[in-house]
C-alpha cells in the first residue's frame, strides 16, 4: 500500500510514495484539541512511511511533501525535528537491543483521561518514575449516548 513502482531506463525499480490526485493532505491542526503525543504520532507515521518504502536516500531527502503538508496544518518546524530526531534515537536504540537483549525498564502502565496541559505534565511526572501512560478522552460517545436516550424519554413524557 501507499508504494509507487518506478521503472528506471535500466530495468531497475525504485518505490516512491504513492498519493492520489485526490489527496488533500488534511490531517490533524496543531491547535486542535489533542495531546500532543497524538499530533507528534501523526508526524511520526508519514515520516516513517517514507523511510520504509521510499528506496533511494535521495528520494527520501526530496520527501518534503510531509513538512509542507504538516506546515499548513499548523505544525512548527520543530515537531517535524523532534520526531525525526527520535526515529533515529529509536533506531540506534533497536540495533544496541538486537546486541544486548534487555529487558524494559517500565514498572506498569495507567491510562489516563486527557486534559489540555494537566495530563501532560501528569505523564512526565510517572515517567520520571519509570510508569507509562497513555490519553484516553473523558466523553465518548458511548457514555454520551445513554444521557441522550434518556433525556429524549423524559421530554416525550412531559
Amino acid at each position: 500500500m501507499d508504494t509507487l513502482l518506478v521503472r528506471r531506463e535500466d530495468g531497475s525499480v525504485k518505490l516512491l510514495v504513492y498519493r492520489k490526485k485526490s489527496h488533500t493532505d488534511q490531517y490533524f491542526n496543531f491547535s486542535s484539541h489533542h495531546p500532543l503525543n497524538h499530533k507528534l504520532a501523526v508526524i511520526k507515521t508519514l515520516l516513517e512511511r517514507c523511510y520504509s518504502i521510499v528506496t533511494e536516500e535521495d528520494d527520501q531527502k526530496n520527501e518534503e511533501h510531509v513538512a509542507k503538508a504538516l506546515s499548513k496544518c499548523g505544525y512548527p518546524r520543530w515537531t517535524i525535528d523532534r520526531v525525526k530526531q527520535d526515529i533515529v534515537e529509536k533506531s540506534l536504540k533497536d540495533e544496541a537491543k538486537k546486541v544486548k537483549n534487555t529487558r524494559g525498564n517500565h514498572k506498569g502502565m495507567v491510562v489516563v483521561p486527557y486534559v489540555k496541559g494537566l495530563s501532560e505534565a501528569f505523564a512526565r511526572i510517572l515517567k520520571s518514575h519509570g510508569i507509562a501512560t497513555a490519553n484516553r478522552p473523558h466523553r465518548t460517545l458511548r457514555r454520551t449516548a445513554p444521557a441522550l436516550m434518556l433525556e429524549r424519554q423524559a421530554g416525550s413524557l412531559i
